[in-house]
């Protein structure tokens, strides 16, 4: 077969210089021989040289092959070996399986970008991304994900930037932290999490990892719990976002409070407003007063509370026991007041009935 296309290639040279062959063959045998190629080893020489999948865009020059709005299954098995960035948009990818790019016709990939954006992806399978070892930016957004393998992300060494922005459900946010692992994601620098309805950040030990910037905004966090303030004072190069989200500022935002008026690590520090309680919703965290959060304002405010009720009660329970103790000297006062109020009516009455009878008047007179 090598024969024969080295055969054509001379004929073709020759034909072009207008010089006979000097191989001894004739250039209709060539061609006769030509047409004698399978069909199959022609098409896949073409394809070769294509070497960009069907319904895909490719730009060799920037490495890119996207592939949007095709409404496919599957992931394409035919990636050329010179793409770096991969994008896969607007299709019906429900499952990412395991080694979903491991085998790629036999061609290892060097993808340093890939987007998997806006691709209905709800399964995302163990060791889904091996095969990748050179990949340094993951964009899973826009997804519909409720479950993530506990190794996911497994074989991702040289991962920098990871995007699941409104992409996690409610199952997938209680496994999403089992699946960030710090000893395989250890350069990770920026991590987005918008828009999944986050009550906590997923990420028990921040400085397990090498992040830079973690967005975690639009979310439904109302506080920041102790442990991280206390791993954001630590890990200085972190930048955090936290806008649009629904703060409670109570005592129990104070540790969170002074990391914020002490650290410029909040980029969008301005933009936190209060939600509850209602007298100061819509406040800005930065504009609270320390005593506003302060657990030991607000305990000693409840147990004055409590101390003047115990007061209020005790009050009442020595006039109970005054007035049980005088019930019989009461109860003449009481008595007498009657006989009183009794003795006076009566005068009230006999003086009425003489100014309403003339003839009494009369005898009067």
């Amino acid at each position: 077969m090598e024969f024969t296309v080295a055969l054509l290639r001379e004929a073709a040279s020759r034909a072009v210089n207008c010089t006979p062959a000097t191989s001894g063959v004739d250039v209709p045998d060539v061609l006769r021989s030509f047409t004698a190629i399978p069909k199959s080893y022609r098409v896949g020489q073409e394809r070769a040289e294509d070497e960009c999948p069907l319904s895909c865009i490719c730009a060799r020059d920037s490495g890119t092959v996207t592939c949007r709005d095709n409404e496919d299954t599957e992931l394409p098995g035919d990636i050329p070996a010179w793409a770096t960035t991969l994008i896969l948009r607007g299709n019906n990818i429900s499952t990412l399986p395991g080694g979903a790019f491991s085998s790629n016709n036999g061609t290892k990939l060097k993808l340093t970008t890939l987007s998997l954006s806006h691709n209905g992806i709800m399964v995302i399978e163990a060791d889904a991304f091996t095969g990748l070892p050179r990949l340094r930016l993951l964009d899973l957004s826009h997804n519909r994900l409720v479950y993530i393998s506990d190794r996911a992300f497994h074989s991702l060494q040289e991962l920098r930037s990871l995007y699941l922005n409104d992409s996690l459900l409610a199952l997938a946010v209680a496994q999403l932290s089992n699946a960030l692992h710090g000893d395989i994601l250890c350069n990770l620098h920026r991590l987005e999490l918008s828009g999944n309805r986050l009550k906590t950040i997923p990420i028990s030990r921040l400085d397990a990892f090498n992040l830079h910037t973690l967005v975690l905004t639009n979310n439904s966090i109302e506080n920041i719990g102790k442990e991280n303030v206390s791993s954001l004072y630590r890990q200085k190069q972190v930048r955090v976002y936290l806008s649009l989200n629904p703060f409670r500022c109570n005592c129990e935002l104070e540790s969170f409070y002074f990391w914020l008026k002490n650290s410029s690590q909040c980029v969008d520090a301005a933009r936190l407003l209060c939600a509850e309680p209602d007298a100061k919703k819509g406040i800005p965290i930065e504009r609270l007063r320390s005593e506003d959060v302060d657990c030991l304002n607000e305990n000693l405010e409840a147990v004055s509370y409590v101390f003047l009720g115990i007061v209020l009660a005790l009050i009442g329970i020595v006039f109970l026991m005054v007035l049980y103790l005088n019930r019989r000297g009461i109860k003449r006062w009481l008595n007498n007041i009657r006989d009183a109020c009794r003795d006076q009516m009566e005068v009230y009455h006999y003086r009425y009935e003489q100014d309403s009878d003339p003839r009494l008047a009369n005898v009067a007179v």
